[in-house]
């Protein structure tokens, strides 16, 4: 190898050793976080705060569904009534 070569692969060198530290780090966070998720269960405090999410949207969706009963009712009442002099005034 002449000396021109050897220049050349100076920096190229130089660049590669980040890049394959990076690359490596994320390989091992990688495997930390598959071994992680193999077990199948997640922190406590996250389970908990999933469960209390899902309770909260259930309750959410149980609300809606009773607004949305009293407003078909409501719509029910008002198409009932055709002559516009039989609602009553809204105080």
């Amino acid at each position: 190898m002449d000396q021109k070569t050897l220049v050349l692969f100076i920096p190229i060198l130089a660049l590669s050793i980040p890049v394959v530290a990076i690359v490596m780090s994320n390989l091992a966070k990688m495997a930390r976080f598959k071994a992680e998720g193999a077990s199948g269960s997640l922190p406590g405090e996250v389970e908990a705060r999933m469960a209390a999410l899902e309770d909260d949207v259930h309750a959410l969706r149980r609300e809606l569904g009773e607004t949305q009963e009293r407003l078909d009712f409501t719509e029910r009442l008002l198409a009932q009534r055709t002559d516009p002099k039989q609602i009553p005034p809204t105080p």
